[in-house]
């Protein structure tokens, strides 16, 4: 009970922090940990969790247009991980208190601007390599309008056919759970 209520509390502090413009340092956000199984464990600032490779939760969004072609972004170089690669998909570290589907939208309002978008759950995943160990979960959304691209998080970005992406992986880094991602997309959607 208490841990709940401290969680709810941990949210409900950084929405507001988010909602006032509030500058928090991305390496304090408070994230939440799970174990192997995926089950909740409690809460750690992000930068504890990537320097002792914390099994977390992400969510991860790929955002295609009406031609079907999927948005891109290129990542800055102070990301916390893969810096300057391309990556397929929206997303980031779901917080603590907070739920995937929380996460999803608060991570497409900063990052790209898009607000009220219908989500589509695809799948939940588990990725391990070196010190990045995550519980993803896969949406998918579509979007026509404009994008603002957050600037401390995305450098810039395009949209491209989704083959046309994965040729270009094998040429330029990507970030290598976004191409997990997309490939299992790609596999399952036939």
């Amino acid at each position: 009970m208490m841990k709940t209520i401290q969680n709810q509390w941990l949210f409900l502090y950084q929405s507001f922090l988010h909602a006032n413009q509030t500058t928090m340092n991305p390496r304090d956000e408070l994230v939440l940990i799970v174990d192997n199984d995926n089950n909740e464990t409690g809460s750690a600032p992000r930068h504890e969790m990537r320097a002792g490779g914390l099994p977390h939760r992400a969510c991860y969004i790929l955002v295609f247009n009406s031609r079907g072609e999927l948005f891109v972004q290129k990542r800055t170089m102070c990301k916390d991980i893969y810096p300057g690669y391309y990556d397929v998909a929206a997303g980031g570290v779901v917080l603590a208190g907070e739920s995937y589907d929380e996460s999803a939208g608060r991570e497409l309002r900063e990052e790209l601007g898009i607000k009220d978008t219908a989500l589509t759950c695809l799948f939940t995943f588990f990725y391990q390599e070196s010190k990045n160990r995550v519980w993803g979960r896969v949406f998918s959304c579509m979007h026509d309008g404009e994008l603002h691209l957050q600037a401390e998080e995305v450098e810039s970005g395009f949209f491209a056919d989704p083959a046309d992406v994965l040729a270009l992986s094998k040429k330029e880094p990507f970030t290598p759970d976004g191409i997990y991602v997309l490939k299992r997309y790609l596999r399952e959607k036939g």
